[in-house]
């Protein structure tokens, strides 16, 4: 008997000296991998000479997750704290503490379309696979905006993760954005603002940072333990949009975050920017989601 107990502590000894030396090496590791420094082939970014829409820079900045992030005024919040997990957004309008302050305009395309901050370091958090495929025209639309915002008193980013976010990030379970992102791709073309399948493809670029790229939904990796995993859209299993058959079913969810029974979905879901979509993002995503092949609810 006092063999076998003393059996089962070594044992229990060594698997409990083999999770501390996993957890201090990927400690170490997830930081030395956020520190990193990440080069990618890209032209300078130019400016387009003709007119730019400041009226649509504001509708991207308000219905693609950079108000519901950064502030509707772009002074920068917090926007997760759960736990040991505490994460602030940095202030992006003009301003003192601004970290665009210095931003050129191909600083502003390297970390919106490819996840990099202007020191070659990954972004963390920012989902910028959900901006890879903004044309120039929107991208320049955008950076537009939000440089002409009032300058406001705003807040450094603040990125702090658990242990075990690091642990998963060292070792590939979470990834940041460029590790997702296809750096090769040539920019997004133009697609005419119309309640067509292009379009709405175009539209749901902006979902796969919470849906995954297959957009079949499942917790979404390193994400905090009390947020509830993005539902499937695609026509798979456990599909969410078979509550939606309707465009008009799908815009009410999007415009009162309630499910058509009256029930509330999670407020971790932008709801302040998806209820400013306009009518035709809304059809149009809603027309390209249906097309979308099956996949169990999950996969991302």
């Amino acid at each position: 008997m006092n063999r076998w107990v003393k059996g089962t502590s070594l044992v229990l000894a060594v698997l409990a000296a083999g999770a501390l030396a996993v957890a201090v090496a990927g400690k170490y590791l997830g930081e030395r991998k956020m520190a990193r420094v990440i080069t990618v082939e890209m032209a300078p970014f130019v400016m387009p000479s003709k007119a730019i829409s400041l009226a649509q820079g504001r509708y991207l900045f308000s219905t693609r997750g950079c108000a519901d992030c950064h502030g509707a005024n772009g002074a920068g919040r917090e926007i997760i704290r759960s736990g040991a997990m505490l994460v602030v957004s940095p202030a992006i309008a003009p301003g003192a503490d601004s970290i665009t302050n210095s931003y050129t305009a191909t600083d502003w395309v390297r970390t919106l379309r490819h996840g990099i901050k202007p020191d070659g370091r990954p972004v963390m958090i920012m989902p910028s696979e959900d901006y890879n495929r903004l044309t120039d025209d929107d991208v320049a639309a955008l950076i537009s905006y939000v440089r002409r915002l009032p300058p406001v008193d705003g807040r450094a980013a603040l990125v702090q993760l658990p242990l075990t976010v690091k642990v998963m990030y060292a070792f590939g379970y979470v990834k940041d954005a460029a590790e997702m992102i296809n750096h090769a791709l040539p920019p997004q073309q133009p697609v005419l603002p119309s309640v067509s399948l292009e379009h709405g493809k175009y539209v749901a670029n902006s979902c796969i940072g919470c849906h995954g790229a297959g957009l079949s939904g499942g917790r979404i990796p390193g994400s905090p333990p009390d947020w509830p995993a993005p539902a499937n859209l695609t026509p798979g299993p456990g599909n969410a949009m078979a509550l939606y058959d309707t465009p008009e079913a799908f815009m009410a969810m999007l415009r009162t975050g309630n499910r058509p029974d009256g029930s509330a979905i999670s407020k971790v879901m932008p709801f302040g920017s998806l209820k400013q979509m306009n009518d035709t993002d809304v059809r149009a995503l809603h027309a390209y989601l249906q097309t979308l092949p099956p996949r169990p609810a999950g996969g991302r």
